[in-house]
């Protein structure tokens, strides 16, 4: 499911995760990717939601991933203070278009190379945990499956 479908079905945890993700004032999270049977990578990343929609440009081995396989697990960065934390999972479909390309890489913040594939992750499964404090344990979770 696109972003914007996650939005409309969850609107308060689409919010929440939205804001974590931009912790800093520019979207970025961990991303992890499979190969076939081969141990997870973990690679922080930034990402952009564009007309409703979850990018990510990718290069090097991360983009052979999501080439090759696709599944991916999303992961913002955590703040020490209000620890609240998100997983994204599902799978990255390439975007071959040159148009698409040229739009969301207008709203990044650095210039993507050749090498650089965009990606679209669409959601399948989102979890987010929620602590008001770092001493608060366990997190409060709440889970949302996209809809067949």
């Amino acid at each position: 499911m696109r972003w914007a479908g996650f939005e409309d079905d969850a609107p308060d945890l689409a919010a929440l995760v939205r804001e974590l993700l931009r912790r800093d004032g520019i979207d970025q999270a961990f991303l992890a990717t499979v190969r076939g049977d081969e141990a997870p990578r973990i690679h922080p990343v930034y990402v952009g939601i564009v007309d409703g929609r979850l990018y990510t440009f990718a290069s090097g081995v991360k983009r052979a991933d999501l080439e090759q396989d696709g599944r991916y697990a999303l992961h913002p960065h955590q703040d020490e203070a209000v620890p609240h934390e998100a997983a994204l999972r599902g799978r990255a479909r390439a975007v071959d278009d040159a148009a698409a390309r040229d739009a969301v890489a207008g709203t990044w913040s650095f210039t993507p190379g050749a090498e650089f594939g965009l990606f679209e992750l669409d959601i399948e499964t989102a979890v987010v945990g929620r602590r008001d404090s770092a001493d608060e344990w366990p997190p409060r979770y709440t889970s949302w499956h996209a809809s067949d």
